[in-house]
């Protein structure tokens, strides 16, 4: 059930939104603290004063992409858990209880509990994540035009805790040591366990566990409608273009983490900016351009102009796949330079227009999915969402291992060239496919707008 006229809000928003935004945020805080230090952990040398677990770069980039992989696909169990047993709620819960075990475990030098607070992590971001986001466009009316700026609330609320984890975790663990940044995440993820408790009374109407129908007479699910098989077609190939998103911008972590601390200069104004503190551009570069380029997409529809989620999503993959087409440059630089390092500015650039393409693509499938998906695979469907993001982090992986042997030059042209093709591809065929969702993207201008407490 979404929020009614009446339901008081705050600054136009139900009061739920804003507890699951501070949720989110501290579960990506623990994410995103482990994000920015783990390969970096892997590959650091068992002889150091901080001392890691000394692996070769192509096997470190092979466990991330496995660790990338399963934290998103588990999704889907999480998904089928939340719609057949616990509800979203309460799955939620007990994906936040798993993390912060994870992470307390994680805080112990030693390598079982490495290996078991993995698996911990990896079971409770695929109990949480999907049916969190779900949550979120429960609490709208079909058409809601609040509801995409919901989603972009949400996306920010991510991305502050995106932001201080690399700074605060990724200093601790990178500096002083891995092991405390790996605790400090988890403290995170408490500290957002304690909101989502304490927030119980404004999500009451939200996130149940609601029984499958079953036709009369039979033991049968109900089946999809002739409408819904073409929303599903639509959702498929929003999901490829996730896959095609997440395999070219979850570099980051792995890739251009090892990239920006090897081959990158990292001095400016005569401090040498630690290799994980550059996690936090994305984050950062959300924070500042995610009001901005919503306002700039709300003026390009007042226009009349083409505002679809699949416009949008197409021409965001073209954006990113321009910021591997900088990196090219900085690859090509590092070959003229004494030192074999490239200037910091170029990948300064490359974040900010992988962000541009992020702010065009996540928010946006995000709040896709919950248009499309039929109600009664609503978790479902967002957890086949995370799946794929997690077959992208896969593939992001096997590039960044590819970039072992063929040169980083060689696969920053690559995914230029795939991107923007792929993004080109999509918006020729934007009207076609349009025809399958059957509205489900059009906006409700008749839904009454409710004020602010």
């Amino acid at each position: 059930m979404a929020y009614s006229v009446q339901e008081k809000t705050l600054w136009g928003h139900p009061k739920g939104l804003y507890i699951l935004f501070f949720t989110e945020l501290w579960e990506r805080f623990s994410y995103y603290g482990m994000r920015a230090i783990l390969i970096l952990y892997l590959t650091a040398k068992t002889t150091d004063s901080n001392a890691g677990l000394g692996w070769d770069k192509i096997s470190a980039l092979e466990l991330y992409g496995w660790y990338t992989f399963f934290v998103y696909a588990l999704s889907v169990p999480g998904g089928l858990l939340a719609d057949r047993i616990l509800g979203q709620k309460k799955t939620v819960m007990l994906g936040g209880f798993l993390l912060v075990v994870g992470h307390i475990i994680l805080a112990f030098d030693n390598i079982t509990a490495f290996y078991s607070g993995l698996v911990l992590i990896v079971l409770g971001v695929g109990a949480l994540k999907p049916n969190i986001s779900t949550m979120v466009g429960g609490l709208y009316n079909k058409g809601d035009a609040k509801r995409d700026t919901a989603f972009t609330i949400f996306y920010i609320g991510i991305n502050i805790g995106a932001f201080a984890a690399p700074l605060l975790v990724g200093y601790i663990g990178e500096v002083i040591n891995w092991h405390y940044g790996f605790g400090l995440a988890g403290i995170g993820m408490a500290i957002g366990q304690i909101v989502y408790l304490w927030g119980q009374k404004y999500l009451k109407e939200v996130g149940n566990f609601v029984p499958v129908i079953r036709e009369k007479g039979t033991n049968k699910k109900v089946p999809l409608t002739a409408i819904e098989k073409d929303k599903m077609i639509v959702l498929i190939l929003s999901f490829i273009i996730v896959i095609v998103f997440w395999a070219a911008y979850e570099q980051a972590g792995g890739l251009m983490n090892l990239y920006a601390r090897d081959k990158i200069d990292r001095v400016v104004l005569g401090f040498t900016i630690p290799a994980s503190f550059l996690q936090s551009l994305h984050a950062f570069y959300v924070i500042l351009f995610g009001v901005p380029v919503a306002f700039l997409w709300d003026k390009w529809q007042s226009k009349g102009k083409e505002n679809s989620s699949l416009f949008k999503m197409g021409l965001g993959t073209i954006i990113t796949g321009l910021g591997f087409l900088l990196l090219a440059a900085a690859a090509l630089e590092t070959g003229t330079t004494l030192d074999g390092k490239a200037s910091i500015y170029w990948l300064f650039g490359a974040y900010l227009l992988h962000v541009i393409g992020e702010l065009s693509i996540s928010p946006v499938a995000l709040s896709f999915i919950t248009k499309l998906a039929p109600v009664k695979y609503a978790s479902l469907m967002m957890g086949s969402y995370f799946m794929v993001t997690g077959l992208g982090n896969k593939l992001a992986g096997l590039v960044g291992e590819a970039a072992q042997n063929a040169g980083e030059l060689t696969i920053f042209m690559g995914i230029f060239i795939f991107c923007t093709s792929f993004g080109l591809l999509l918006i020729v065929f934007v009207k076609k496919l349009k025809k399958l969702i059957h509205g489900a993207d059009d906006v409700n201008k008749t839904i009454p707008i409710v004020e602010a407490e």
